[in-house]
Order: structure tokens, then C-alpha cells, then sequence
């Protein structure tokens, strides 16, 4: 079914649209949650909330693109839940060393208005459009879908060490772009 089907039958209340989205967008949604929680049981939590998020969400938003939707609220619940979890049990995994990597670029006291978050939102979709495609697609592995490196190898053909090569350098190269924006 299309994107746009599914969003009608959000609009309507169909309960249809919950199993038509399961159907097109399930194991998107599981992958994105299972790369940062890493346990089958959590990352089926966070899409079943996910669910009920776009639910209670569609109408009244109606979203362009329902998978970027639905990630970015799959990325968002699974981030809170890890929080939760690594509060009370501080767990490893790849969702710690990919933050710390980024810690060195990004200042969070600098962003906390909503402001300030729209304007970093330009800018690093700025620094994203700059780059070449491979070279975003690597980045946004790693730091969006937070995927492993060995992963990211797996799935570019590159060594590990030239993907852990070329993320150092693209954190650099943002760090330069934030210094520039007066962010860092």
C-alpha cells in the first residue's frame, strides 16, 4: 500500500492503518530500534509505541514522507527507553560510542532553546548536503541509525578502519562547520 493510502486510513481511525504500516514499515522501524537498544524484546516496545505514537499523531499532522516520519519517532522512543534502561543498569552498546564520538563536535548547552535547535538543525542538514553521497551515507549510518562499524563495513564495502578513518574525519570537518556557526 502506499504512503498516502496509510495516512487515509490514520485519518479515518482505521485500525488497518497500524497493521499496513507493521506491513511496509515493521522491519525498518525494528532495525532502527534494535541499532540502539539492542534487545529484541525493547526494540519491539519501541516499535508497538511507535505505532501508537503515529496514531495519536496523524490526524491532525499529516507527514510527507511516512518513513522519515516513523523513524524519527522509532530513533526518539528508543533513545528515551535506552535512557531508561542505562539509568538503571548502564548498559553498553553502540549508541554510547557513537554519542561520545559526537560529544567533541556538538556543545548541548548551546542548544538548549528550541531556537538554537532549528538553526543546528540547518546547519548540519547544511554539512550533510556538502558532503558526497557515500560519505553521508556512512555518517548518517553511524550517527543516525547508529549502526556498528563493522556493520557499516559490512554494508559499504569498506574496510573497518577506512570507515573509522573516514568518520574521523567527518567528525572534524563538522566540528570545523560548528566552529564556523559559532557553535563549538
Amino acid at each position: 500500500m502506499e504512503d498516502q493510502g496509510i495516512i487515509a486510513l490514520f485519518f479515518d481511525r482505521s485500525e488497518q492503518a497500524i497493521v499496513e504500516t507493521g506491513k511496509k514499515y515493521g522491519g525498518y522501524c525494528y532495525s532502527i530500534a534494535y541499532n540502539i537498544l539492542s534487545n529484541r524484546e525493547d526494540s519491539e516496545e519501541s516499535v508497538s509505541d511507535t505505532y501508537l505514537a503515529a496514531w495519536n499523531t496523524i490526524p491532525p499532522r499529516r507527514p510527507n514522507f511516512l518513513n522519515a516520519f516513523l523513524a524519527k519517532m522509532t530513533r526518539h522512543i528508543s533513545i528515551d527507553r535506552w535512557r531508561k534502561l542505562s539509568a538503571k543498569k548502564r548498559g553498553g552498546g553502540e549508541i554510547i560510542l557513537a554519542l561520545e564520538e559526537l560529544e567533541e563536535c556538538v556543545d548541548t548547552s548551546n542548544v538548549e532553546t528550541e531556537l538554537a535547535k532549528q538553526e543546528l538543525t540547518r546547519v548540519l542538514n547544511a554539512f550533510l548536503s556538502s558532503l558526497p553521497e557515500t560519505e553521508r551515507n556512512v555518517f548518517l549510518c553511524r550517527y543516525w541509525y547508529l549502526d556498528s562499524i563493522q556493520t557499516i563495513s559490512e554494508v559499504s564495502g569498506f574496510s573497518q578502519s577506512k570507515v573509522t578513518s573516514m568518520l574521523h574525519r567527518l567528525r572534524g570537518k563538522l566540528r570545523k562547520k560548528l566552529s564556523e556557526e559559532g557553535y563549538v
